[in-house]
This record gives C-alpha cells, structure tokens and sequence, in this order.
C-alpha cells in the first residue's frame, strides 16, 4: 500500500467507501486528502485500499 501514497485511492470499510489522496499510511490508520476535508481511518475498520479507477 505505500506504492499508493500520493495518488487517489478509494478505501473501504463495512459502513463506506471513503475516496480521496493517499497522505500517509502507518501500522495504526490511513489519513486521506478528501473534497470535504481530511479523514483519518483507524486499520482495523479498513476492508480495502484500491488506486481509484477512473470514470
């Protein structure tokens, strides 16, 4: 997952798909650069982390 830093990417977890520019990713959660703001997301919710496939 660190080849993704930098780029869009869509990270899921059971209650939503959260989409935005890979920030950081460290052993504890995933912090994103979204439209609406920054999101922190704790490992242990995470289902997936995918590179945003284009429209």
């Amino acid at each position: 997952m660190i080849d993704l830093v930098g780029t869009v990417v869509e990270v899921g977890t059971v209650e939503a798909v959260y989409e935005g520019k890979l920030v950081e990713i460290n052993e504890y959660e995933v912090h994103l650069e979204s439209e609406s703001g920054w999101v922190v997301i704790p490992m242990d919710r995470i289902a997936f982390v995918r590179k945003k496939r284009k429209d």
